[in-house]
């Protein structure tokens, strides 16, 4: 998780909002000059652990209202954790994000990831070979496991080869992964007690 980048001596000012989704507790955070999205949380037990945790990963950033911007990224992160669906309404694939402190390798595989529909999924393999770089399927799982905007960028979405879950770095690891994947509508497999 990245925290504010430096312009000129100043660390620029941060704002977040906390939200409540059918899943649990999110937040968003973004510059407070009303600048785009820079990170973003799933559920982390309750709304005060999200706050402890955007404070732990973005230091300094304010609580506060959302810009219209942001209430539209918060209204539709809170329907795809709801009811997995983003019907005609706009897809949180739409969202601006900042991406200035993502490494490249990270940012090829956010673009890609962001890509992947509702109900839809990719291997980890399957990313590497979209990003011109088959047999960095590992690479892809590390970049993953520090992205800063779930669901926004839906890493859930992406799975380990021969139909296993893989890894989650979010509250309830897998579990949380399928869960959220079923809710999109996504047909799994039965996970084993090791898948989980």
């Amino acid at each position: 998780m990245g925290v504010g980048s430096e312009a000129g001596s100043e660390v620029e000012a941060l704002a977040f909002v906390v939200f409540p989704t059918r899943l649990g507790d999110c937040a968003i955070v973004w510059r407070a000059d009303g600048g785009a999205v820079v990170g973003s949380t799933l559920p982390q037990g309750g709304a005060d652990q999200v706050r402890r945790a955007v404070r732990r990963w973005y230091p300094g950033a304010a609580e506060s209202e959302p810009t219209a911007d942001v209430a539209e990224a918060v209204e539709r992160v809170a329907r795809l954790l709801d009811d997995g669906g983003e019907g005609d309404a706009a897809p949180v694939a739409d969202i601006e994000l900042d991406m200035g402190a993502v490494p490249e390798f990270d940012r090829r595989v956010y673009e890609i990831v962001r890509g992947i529909p509702p109900g839809e999924t990719l291997t980890y393999g399957e990313v590497a070979t979209r990003l011109g770089a088959p047999g960095s399927a590992q690479a892809v799982g590390q970049a993953l496991g520090r992205n800063p905007f779930p669901p926004i960028v839906p890493c859930h979405r992406v799975l380990a080869a021969g139909g296993g879950i893989g890894g989650f770095s979010a509250r309830g690891g897998p579990r949380t992964k399928l869960r959220m994947l079923e809710n999109e509508g996504a047909v799994m497999e039965q996970p084993t007690l090791f898948d989980l």
